[in-house]
């Protein structure tokens, strides 16, 4: 017996949900969709963590709460893209130390017509401080900047983003879940109207609302956490964004899964723009000799076999979340990949000029 990932679940994700729909209508959603999964009672849950925007004022008690639970463990965690995979490293060591037995962790956020807006002017006192009252219109236009720096370190074109993104619309496909899943060929991701060149429409995730769950459970079945390393605030921002936590902990990453980035079937990295995805799978030692171009060219390896949050949609905090459930899904059930073993990443918390947290877990199907 041990802290097992036994069953993750998706509240569906939409451009436009119904009207009245609630933050907290979603996750508790993906709270009995994950339970009706697993075959756990909610009785026994005794351990729940959430990351939001839009569930504020409340928080994790408070949905605790309304969720019917009585738990020994609660965790709120704020972090964007990074929240997930903190979750799941706290969730894991509290069910191995027996503070709990079975721990859902909940990802989602609806926005109504002003919420994004209020969301990245208030993002964080760096945000309200100095850049919304320029105003920049929120992250693409630091990311362009990231984007153009990247291109000129390694000698990109657009062209180069351009096939990650084509390549992950056409796993969206396959994907009832996702968004976005008509087909999108390398030509018309050139020919999309420009955002904040060098990024285009293609480049930048549409926000929708939905939530994910995650159930982590003391069992003999289900997907093996089999390593986690984070490094937040890697660089103090005193870089050019276009390294992050994970190239100083990949190593032991790999060390503590006991296998190397040759040995995974899939990569699930956040993608909130093409050059981040690239980053990561590069920081993780997914991208032979660093070779971005060649890398995008010929590789065959699986990567964000959902369509990412690119054609699936960043469901707010939820982005953070959707990796980790489509990878243990093709650990699981493989419909769209034939899996044994998987990295996941997560990247978030966007201050100043770039993200302060990044984060990474390795799965294994048991």
């Amino acid at each position: 017996m041990g802290a097992r990932i036994v069953a993750v679940a998706e509240s569906p994700y939409s451009r436009h949900p119904r009207e009245g729909t609630t933050t907290e209508q979603l996750l508790a959603d993906a709270f009995l969709r994950v339970l009706a999964r697993s075959g756990i009672d909610r009785h026994d849950v005794d351990g729940i963590g959430v990351s939001s925007f839009t569930l504020a004022p409340d928080h994790v008690a408070d949905l605790a709460f309304r969720l019917g639970l009585r738990v020994r463990w609660l965790m709120d965690d704020a972090n964007g893209g990074a929240s997930a995979i903190n979750m799941l490293q706290h969730a894991v060591r509290a069910v191995d130390a027996g503070d709990a037995r079975a721990i859902v962790l909940l990802s989602g956020d609806h926005f109504e017509a002003d919420d994004f807006r209020r969301l990245v002017d208030r993002y964080n006192r760096a945000t309200a401080d100095h850049l919304a009252p320029i105003p920049t219109g929120g992250p693409n236009a630091l990311f362009a900047h990231l984007t153009s720096r990247h291109m000129t370190r390694h000698g990109l074109e657009r062209e180069d983003y351009g096939r990650l993104v084509v390549r992950q619309r056409q796993w969206a496909e396959q994907n009832p879940g996702a968004v976005y899943r008509q087909p999108l060929s390398l030509e018309e991701y050139l020919a999309a109207p420009p955002v904040a060149p060098p990024l285009h429409r293609y480049d930048c995730v549409p926000v929708v609302s939905g939530a994910d769950a995650v159930l982590v459970a003391d069992s003999q079945d289900g997907v093996i956490v089999r390593a986690v390393r984070a490094l937040h605030n890697a660089d103090l921002h005193e870089g050019d964004g276009l390294r992050t936590g994970l190239a100083e902990v990949a190593h032991e990453l790999w060390d503590a899964a006991g296998f190397g980035p040759a040995d995974v079937d899939a990569a699930y990295v956040y993608d909130d723009y093409p050059a981040m995805a690239l980053i990561q799978l590069d920081e993780l030692g997914l991208v032979p000799d660093s070779d971005i171009a060649r890398f995008v060219r010929e590789s065959a390896l699986p990567v964000n076999t959902s369509g990412g949050q690119l054609s699936a949609g960043q469901a707010g905090a939820a982005g953070g979340m959707h990796g980790l459930v489509e990878a243990v899904r093709q650990l699981v059930d493989g419909d769209r990949v034939r899996a044994r073993r998987a990295v996941v990443s997560g990247y978030g918390m966007v201050a100043y000029r770039y993200g302060a947290c990044a984060n990474a877990a390795v799965l294994e199907a048991t």
